[in-house]
């Protein structure tokens, strides 16, 4: 990294300095703000879609809302001098990180993807994996009464094409509109969750399936080591293809490429 220059050298600090937005949401993009919050040459800002009521603010200026596409996401980068983007939203936010890779290559702005790894089956695992949430739907067919939804609330209507099941949805905001579904519970809450506080929640409501996304991490983990002990079928949607995109799988790998531009 270039050397900190004080005093008459001011501006060539100025010059030196590269803003960076981050296209955030998950706990990459916090520990990454986090990590870049009054760092000497890196100007960073952070977008939010605004999906989640109440989210979790990061300690850099944040925007709240979508850019209007691929256009509006180019035009906002070159008016506002953008030198880098991360790409550190969800594994499953297809459309913004296709808007992304589409507006950084028509703006000319080196992109990159910070993203967790997906989960891996281990041994003793029940995975049935499925292509999408219709999918995941049907895959429930024969698999018990009591499913554990831990997909969050945007796609759970996806499932009143099985409405007999007694669903228990797990999200940080209700879904809107609520799900027809004649046999529901719901459960607000946010992640890191604990094995102990897994296995009694499953106990508790005779969990007999669990369905989930492939979102890696290890805020919500937890719940794949409790099916696992159990015994229960999980119904593992698996990752949405990615756009080509060079992908970073550490904060401090994403701060040594910025602080390398």
């Amino acid at each position: 990294m270039a050397p900190i220059l004080t005093g008459g050298e001011g501006e060539l600090v100025k010059a030196l300095t590269v803003k960076i937005l981050i296209l955030g949401g998950t706990t990459e993009a916090t520990a990454l703000a986090r990590r870049l919050a009054g760092h000497p040459r890196i100007d960073a800002r952070v977008s939010l879609a605004g999906r989640t009521k109440n989210p979790v603010l990061p300690p850099l200026p944040t925007r709240i809302g979508g850019f209007g596409g691929v256009a509006g996401l180019a035009e906002y980068l070159c008016a506002e001098g953008i030198g880098a983007v991360i790409d550190a939203t969800h594994p499953f936010a297809a459309q913004i990180s296709a808007n992304a890779a589409a507006a950084c290559a028509l703006a000319g702005v080196p992109l990159r993807l910070l993203t967790r790894p997906a989960w891996a089956a281990e041994p003793g695992d029940r995975w049935i994996g499925v292509p999408d949430m219709t999918a995941a739907a049907l895959a429930l067919w024969g698999l018990g009464d009591t499913v554990f939804l831990t997909i969050g609330r945007q796609e759970v209507a996806a499932f009143e094409a099985v409405p007999d099941k007694r669903y228990l949805i797990r999200a940080v905001d209700p879904p809107e509109p609520m799900p027809a579904l004649p046999r529901m519970g719901l459960i607000l809450d946010r992640g890191p969750f604990t094995v102990e506080g897994e296995l009694a929640l499953m106990r508790g409501e005779g969990v007999e399936a669990v369905v989930s996304k492939n979102s890696g991490g290890r805020a919500t983990d937890a719940k794949l080591e409790a099916a696992r002990r159990l015994g229960l079928p999980v119904v593992m949607v698996e990752r949405p293809a990615g756009n080509g995109v060079a992908e970073l799988h550490d904060v401090e790998d994403a701060v040594g490429w910025l602080e390398g531009m």
